[in-house]
């Protein structure tokens, strides 16, 4: 028993010092303070000064397309069609044939017209010469003043009778020149209602609707300003600084559906009267060039008429404008590189940058790339660039 616990005992005697030196160390390396982290750098940004530049501001309204010229094709004269002379949705000029309507009837009355018209000219033909025989007799009193005055007057009403031929041989030839149905205007014409060996009426209370046409080039747009715009229009018109639209021809650009920028420019030729009671609106209307034929009537699109004059601006992309709850701001790098917001007043978009009316100074660095690293009153490391190099 002594011998195996004195060999025991160098052993325990070794556990203990080891767990009383680790003990030590232990609590050596909790008092020691821990090291300080480094400072993150701070963060790259991207800055730019705003670009200055003359601009135009421009109103923007929803705008509907209508024909300049639109026409109902309705038959003239009663009959039976025999020819269609159109293809459906062509283009058409004007004197173009569209339609045949049966002749023979019509030219039948007009040759039955000229004949009562040769009749009378012949009966004035016979007046005139008893007439003449009858004043030569009166000059020897061969015959009484009466006859003389019954002689006139038969030629005053074969004078008349001639008149009427004549009236009735014209409307006959009208008759037969309407059972050509041609084009009034140059257009696009729309389907055929009527078929061959179809009856049409041409009573003017009852006339068929035999198709339709309306022109393309140029065409109109419609839009409707709000009563606010107008007013202010006409502010500025008092003061000189805007032309009004009623006396010159203000121009307009088109922004067709699913373009994003103009494509297309017109004038405006005519503003409304009255506003409408009903919406608060006056409605407008621009003259717009279709050469290619490509806008139809019925179209719609957004029409920017003229709202200012030039004027001098300065412009950031919208990649560096913010929002603070309501307000819009920007962020702006100081001359000690410290963030700061400042709220703005935000215009229309000129060539793919927005307008800032107020809140900004020529020389202020805007940040245009990196927003998201950018805290207000925290450091940045600001890289120089263009307002065109922001990403969008």
């Amino acid at each position: 028993m002594s011998a195996s616990s004195n060999g025991l005992c160098p052993l325990l005697r070794g556990t203990l010092f080891f767990v009383v030196a680790s003990s030590v160390v232990l609590l050596a390396s909790c008092d020691k303070p821990p090291e300080q982290a480094a400072a993150p750098p701070p963060p790259p940004v991207t800055v730019a000064q705003p670009t200055k530049r003359m601009v135009t501001d421009w109103d923007e309204f929803t705008g509907r397309f209508d024909a300049v010229e639109q026409v109902q094709i309705r038959a003239r004269v009663t009959g039976f069609v025999t020819k269609v002379a159109f293809k459906d949705g062509a283009i058409v000029n004007v004197g173009d044939l569209l339609y045949e309507i049966d002749p023979r009837q019509y030219q039948a009355a007009a040759e039955q017209a000229q004949g009562q018209l040769a009749d009378a000219k012949a009966k004035v033909e016979l007046a005139q010469r008893e007439l003449e025989r009858a004043t030569t007799l009166i000059r020897t009193q061969a015959i009484s003043e009466n006859i003389v005055d019954q002689r006139k007057q038969s030629l005053a009403a074969a004078e008349a009778a001639t008149l009427q031929a004549e009236g009735a041989l014209k409307r006959a030839e009208l008759d037969v020149e309407f059972t050509k149905v041609t084009a009034p205007i140059a257009g696009r014409i729309s389907r055929h209602l009527v078929t061959v060996g179809n009856l049409v009426q041409g009573s003017e209370s009852g006339a068929t609707l035999l198709t339709s046409i309306v022109s393309m080039n140029p065409i109109h747009v419609y839009f409707d300003m709000d009563e606010s715009i107008y007013q202010r229009n006409s502010r500025l018109w008092f003061e000189g600084t805007r032309p009004s639209s009623r006396d010159t021809p203000n121009p307009v650009q088109i922004i067709m559906a699913g373009e994003t920028k103009p494509s297309r420019a017109g004038k405006v030729d005519f503003l409304d009267n009255r506003l409408d009671v009903g919406t608060g609106t006056l409605r407008g209307r621009a003259l717009v060039d279709n050469d290619d034929l490509s806008i139809l009537p019925g179209q719609f699109a957004r029409v920017r008429v003229l709202g200012s004059a030039p004027y001098e601006a300065l412009l950031l992309p919208d990649a560096a404008i913010g929002t603070d709850q309501s307000r819009k701001i920007v962020y702006v790098v100081k001359d000690d590189d410290l963030v700061e917001a400042k709220p703005v007043t935000l215009g229309a978009l000129d060539d793919g940058l927005r307008v800032i009316k107020q809140g900004l100074r020529p020389e202020d660095r805007i940040i245009i790339d990196g927003l998201q690293r950018a805290r207000v009153g925290a450091k940045v490391a600001p890289h120089a660039a263009k307002v065109g190099d922001a990403k969008p």
